[in-house]
C-alpha cells in the first residue's frame, strides 16, 4: 500500500517536472518570438555600422583619391557639327574600380579574422575575437536591455551574440550623375556602386542583408561652348540672332 501511494506521489511530481519544463519551454517560444523582430532589426542597423566602416576604411586606404572630372574626360575630334563629343576615359575608371573592391576585399576578410584595427569601437559592442579567428564571421555582443532600448537596464542583462559573415563577392558597377549647371555646364560625377552581401545571425533565426555605397571617383564641372545668341527676353516666342563669332 504504501509502495503504490509512493509510486502515486512519484508519478505526479514526475507529471508536475514535465509540464513545469513544457512551460518554461513554451514561456522562453513566446517571449523569443516577440523580440525577434526587435534582435533583427537592431543586427541589421549594426551590421551595417561596421560594414560600412570596414569600407570606409578601406577607401581611405587606396592610393587613388577622387580625381578631378577632366583627368577621366577624352574630347573626340569635331565632326561636322559644333557639338563637343566628349568620352569617358575607362581605362582609369576600371583601375579605381579593381584597385577599391580589392581593398574592401581584404579589409573585409581582415575583420572576419579578427584584426579589430579594422572594425569600429562602438558603445555597448563587445567583439568575440576568438570566434572570429575560428572562423565564425564577425561575432559580437551586445546587452539585452540594449536591444530592448530600455535605458535603465541598457548595460545589464544577458548578452545577445549576433554574428555576421559576407556571402560571396563584393560586387561593384560603376555609375555616373550628370547635372545642368549653368548655360551649357554640367556638373559630373562618376562613383562606384558597392554591394557587400552579409548574413546576419542570432539566436534562433538568420537573415541576408545587403550594404550598399557609393565611392565618388571623379567629379567636375564639364564646360560645353557658349552659344552666341541675342535675345531681347521677354514673354512669349522672341526673335534672336545668332552672332557670326568663329569657334577656335
Amino acid at each position: 500500500m504504501r509502495f503504490r501511494q509512493r509510486s502515486r506521489k512519484s508519478s505526479k511530481f514526475s507529471l508536475l517536472l514535465v509540464s513545469l519544463f513544457v512551460m518554461i519551454l513554451l514561456t522562453i517560444y513566446f517571449i523569443n518570438s516577440r523580440l525577434m523582430p526587435v534582435y533583427l532589426d537592431y543586427a541589421h542597423v549594426q551590421t551595417h555600422k561596421i560594414a560600412s566602416y570596414v569600407v570606409s576604411k578601406a577607401i581611405d586606404a587606396r592610393t587613388t583619391k577622387v580625381l578631378d572630372i577632366n583627368e577621366i574626360i577624352e574630347e573626340l575630334p569635331p565632326g561636322e557639327s559644333e557639338m563637343i563629343a566628349v568620352k569617358f576615359n575607362t581605362e582609369i575608371i576600371n583601375r579605381v574600380r579593381a584597385e577599391t573592391t580589392t581593398l574592401v576585399k581584404e579589409y573585409l576578410e581582415q575583420a572576419e579574422n579578427g584584426d579589430l584595427s579594422r572594425l569600429p569601437n562602438l558603445e555597448n559592442v563587445e567583439y568575440d575575437v576568438g570566434k572570429m579567428e575560428a572562423g565564425d564571421g564577425i561575432v559580437f555582443f551586445v546587452p539585452l536591455g540594449q536591444v530592448l532600448n530600455l535605458p535603465i537596464i541598457g548595460n545589464l542583462g544577458p548578452k545577445i551574440p549576433i554574428r555576421f559573415h559576407i556571402i560571396g563577392n563584393v560586387h561593384s558597377d560603376v555609375e555616373s550623375s550628370i547635372e545642368e549647371f549653368g548655360i551649357n555646364n554640367a556638373r559630373v560625377e562618376v562613383y562606384i556602386h558597392l554591394e557587400v552581401n552579409v548574413q546576419i545571425i542570432v539566436p534562433f533565426a538568420s537573415e541576408s542583408a545587403t550594404v550598399e555605397q557609393n565611392i565618388p571617383v571623379a567629379m567636375g564641372l564639364v564646360s560645353g561652348r557658349v552659344p552666341h545668341i541675342y535675345t531681347n527676353g521677354g514673354d512669349g516666342v522672341q526673335p534672336s540672332l545668332e552672332v557670326p563669332v568663329p569657334y577656335e
